[in-house]
């Protein structure tokens, strides 16, 4: 079967993960993905999984999350001969990819004017912490910084108003930013099947930040008035917030329609006297005693383990979720059955499939991430070189 991008060539030359992983989900549809990186090291976001603090595994896990199934071609591009291979290989691309910043692509040759004189059917996709424009355009940005602090999302989810900030998970800003990126990347080859030519398109870490605590933000452009988040205990809502079981493991609920599944709720925890409790006979009443309620909704959650609350749970058709940790999430049944949770190619190892899919249109077989400069050779030959051609450039320490 072929994929829908079968053919489709792009280069991604990007580091880490928001640009990278927008060459992912590409690459999951079929395209021919060429992943450039510095000679040495590679891409710095090999490191990541590295980092003090990080979860200990025989793998670069995030490296084999955001760069599969493509090939690797090292390139020292602060060579010209080396700038002037990358331009071989851009002008009969369909897509480049990168998030360096911009003084750094006009230092090697990679802006925007200068590769589109190569081809002009060239998709540009730029991915920037702040944007193309402004006196912060050029600003360092991470997806800590440009989206999670600068947006609002880390002020906002902090556990009370009394609370530290909350810090981000790695790549939670970054992955969703991907998703805007690969969005953009369509929007642009849509557009140039109808006119023949490419175009520059982008997406930031800011824009990404702030769309994705929207809803707050929105609130602020309208004007309003913000109520500090009070404690978990103090809440306004004892049916919607997170409860601690017996074995130490948490539940949420997110009980909507109160008439009808509060009086189910009470009876499964064995609590029926509450439906006569003058204190919580109405949705008013509940949030009038939403401290006395969570207490008593403490204590009963606390008397089972949350396997045992799940199966009653979900007998009885309430709205809740168990609050997973990574190991949850690595061995959720139904995301291995909805296809969220993938194999890499003749492996038992599972990865986690780009976040959509196209009826009738399969996704490739997801393929380990390259070593630096795995597919250096075969990638040149693919671009024409012959075997003397490729011999002098690794001489000469233009590629590796």
């Amino acid at each position: 079967m072929s994929h829908i991008f079968e053919g489709l060539k792009v280069i991604d030359c990007s580091s880490y993960i928001a640009a990278p992983g927008a060459a992912t989900v590409l690459s999951d549809f079929g395209a021919n993905v060429i992943k450039i990186e510095p000679p040495g090291a590679g891409d710095a976001g090999r490191n990541l999984s590295r980092l003090p603090g990080a979860p200990s595994a025989p793998h670069l896990y995030g490296w084999l999350l955001d760069n599969r199934n493509k090939r690797g071609m090292a390139l020292d591009l602060a060579k010209p001969e080396a700038q002037d291979v990358l331009h071989k290989l851009v002008a009969t691309a369909d897509v480049f990819i990168t998030n360096f910043p911009h003084a750094v692509r006009k230092k090697l040759n990679l802006g925007y004017d200068k590769l589109s004189a190569l081809n002009d059917r060239l998709i540009y996709a730029s991915f920037t912490g702040y944007g193309e424009s402004g006196d912060e355009a050029s600003k360092p940005g991470f997806d800590m910084t440009a989206y999670w602090a600068r947006s609002g999302l880390m002020d906002g989810v902090r556990a009370e108003a009394a609370a530290q900030p909350a810090r981000a998970l790695t790549g939670m800003g970054d992955h969703p930013s991907a998703m805007s990126l690969f969005g953009a990347i369509m929007v642009g080859l849509y557009q140039r099947d109808r006119t023949g030519r490419g175009m520059q398109v982008g997406s930031s870490l800011i824009a990404n930040g702030i769309w994705a605590n929207g809803f707050m933000v929105q609130a602020a452009l309208c004007g309003a008035t913000f109520t500090p988040r009070p404690p978990r205990e103090k809440l306004f809502n004892a049916l919607t917030i997170q409860y601690r079981c017996r074995d130490d493991r948490w539940l949420i609920l997110t009980i909507l329609n109160e008439d009808r599944h509060w009086p189910v709720l009470a009876k499964c925890l064995g609590r029926e006297d509450w439906l006569t409790d003058p204190r919580f006979l109405t949705q008013r009443d509940r949030f009038k005693h939403a401290t006395v309620l969570i207490a008593e909704l403490d204590a009963a959650f606390a008397t089972r383990d949350r396997a045992e609350w799940c199966d009653i749970l979900t007998e009885a058709g309430i709205v809740f979720e168990i609050v997973a940790s990574p190991d949850d999430a690595a061995k959720d049944k139904q995301a291995i059955a909805a296809g969220v949770l993938v194999p890499f190619e003749n492996d038992t190892m599972m990865t986690i499939s780009s976040p959509f899919y196209v009826e009738g249109a399969a996704k490739v077989a997801p393929r380990k991430a390259p070593d630096v400069g795995q597919h250096t050779d075969d990638i040149l030959r693919g671009a024409g070189f012959d075997e003397a051609e490729i011999a002098q450039l690794h001489e000469a320490k233009i590629v590796f």
